[in-house]
């Protein structure tokens, strides 16, 4: 029988060693780890290895195992063990959750003689031969003003809050030891901060596909997920790892949005749910597009969710509406009709007799439709309250032929629906909400 070399049968192994809870010993990372999965050896001219990748592509695995060879010096990674180590995640619980205790993360890797200890209190691990690593936030970038580190394994870079000033406020911590530098591993957004790692020469950038880890992943995930979203624009950033640009003529841009993005609900004084019924429920329907905004005593408008359905039945997106408007205590449902008619009222109806519903119906194209609510953004009046993902691609997709990523933008009707009523209507402003 032919034998195989040891890389090979560490790939053939290591789905199964994770599966027992083994962990292998550091040495054999390099010979398990895909090329991408590794940053250029140390002695080389880089100061920032920067990893975009899918969701399930092993670049979370690829962060902890940098970290973990940082801390113990291995000689692909460094010279020398290092002493302080930054991990900054989106907030302190993804740092604590993704990066420290996670599938993937640092503690779920080492072995017993080097496992670091946690100190939950502190935010600090410390290895047993006196290596430190702090976990922070990009919520709070002045955290990172005073201390001083090696190196720094930075998540989600693409969703940091304070992106710029978290990454400048490292860029000054980062200063100790002969070969300072940092690992950055992200799914792809085309945020500013992003396009500017990728253009910095000091780079060294790779792509990480979900499909090339298919093997560590959960039986028939890959199938589902890869059926559902593989071609369309959220499958190219999400599983393939595609950095997504802007559409030249649509007529919003991830800028102008990041712009007035805030992170809580204001004080409102009037709320809608609207919403884009489907012609019918099949699997090939449109998606039945539910949005929720609100306008505030300031006088400007605020996108609070997305809740938008997939190939659902009318009772499913009925109730669902239902629910949506009592969560929210919306003052109205504004529906679409133009493709239901007064049916598209009565199946909220049996969901809810009491809703208060405005019927809407769509005489111009959609293009046209959209352009005052982006006038809207343009001027400053409205923030999304959080990350609503597939919402604003499908809004920085939209172009002339009112399609988003070749498909009807069932997410994009709900919300210019949502935003004509508060914004371009006159309508009364029934009382003032407290938080």
């Amino acid at each position: 029988m032919r034998k195989l070399n040891k890389k090979k049968q560490l790939h053939r192994i290591e789905p199964i060693v994770r599966k027992k809870g083994l962990r292998l010993p550091l040495g054999d990372w390099p010979l398990v780890a895909r090329p991408e999965q590794l940053p250029p050896h140390w002695s080389q001219n880089w100061a920032t290895w920067l990893l975009i990748g899918g969701r399930g592509s092993g670049k979370t695995r690829a962060g902890a195992e940098w970290v973990r060879a940082m801390a113990s010096g291995h000689n692909h990674f460094a010279p020398k063990p290092v002493r302080r180590i930054a991990l900054v995640g989106e907030t302190y619980a993804d740092g604590r959750e993704v990066m420290i205790e996670g599938e993937s993360g640092i503690l779920a890797l080492c072995r017993d003689d080097e496992r670091p200890v946690w100190t939950s209190s502190r935010r600090r691990l410390e290895w047993p031969n006196g290596a430190i690593a702090q976990v922070f936030s990009s919520e709070d970038p002045d955290a990172l003003r005073g201390p001083q580190f090696d190196v720094a394994w930075c998540d989600e870079v693409g969703k940091w809050r304070n992106a710029q000033e978290t990454w400048d406020m490292l860029q000054f911590s980062v200063r100790l030891g002969a070969r300072p530098c940092q690992c950055v591993t992200t799914t792809p957004r085309t945020t500013p901060l992003m396009k500017k790692l990728l253009a910095d020469e000091t780079t060294h950038s790779v792509r990480m596909m979900t499909r090339d880890n298919r093997e560590n992943l959960a039986p028939g995930f890959y199938a589902a997920i890869t059926n559902a979203y593989e071609g369309t624009r959220l499958g190219r950033q999400e599983l393939d790892g595609e950095m997504i640009e802007d559409r030249a003529n649509a007529l919003w841009n991830r800028g102008l949005i990041e712009g007035h993005r805030i992170k809580a609900q204001p004080v409102l004084r009037r709320i809608v749910v609207a919403v884009d019924p489907p012609v019918t429920g099949k699997v090939t329907s449109d998606a039945c597009g539910m949005v929720v905004a609100g306008r505030g005593d300031d006088d400007r408008a605020y996108v609070l969710a997305d809740r938008t359905l997939n190939a659902v039945s009318p009772s499913a997106w009925g109730d669902a509406t239902a629910m949506l408007a009592k969560t929210y205590g919306a003052d109205r449902v504004v529906i679409e009709t133009n493709q239901g008619g007064d049916m598209a009222e009565s199946v909220l109806r049996q969901s809810d007799p009491m809703m208060p519903i405005r019927q809407v119906k769509a005489n111009r194209g959609k293009w046209l439709r959209a352009e005052p609510v982006a006038h809207l953004y343009e001027r400053g009046l409205v923030s999304h309250v959080g990350h609503h993902p597939q919402l604003e691609d499908e809004m920085c997709d939209f172009g002339l032929d009112g399609l988003s990523s070749n498909a009807s933008p069932d997410r994009l009707d709900a919300l210019v629906w949502a935003l004509s009523d508060l914004m371009l209507n006159d309508n009364p402003a029934p009382r003032v909400r407290s938080l």
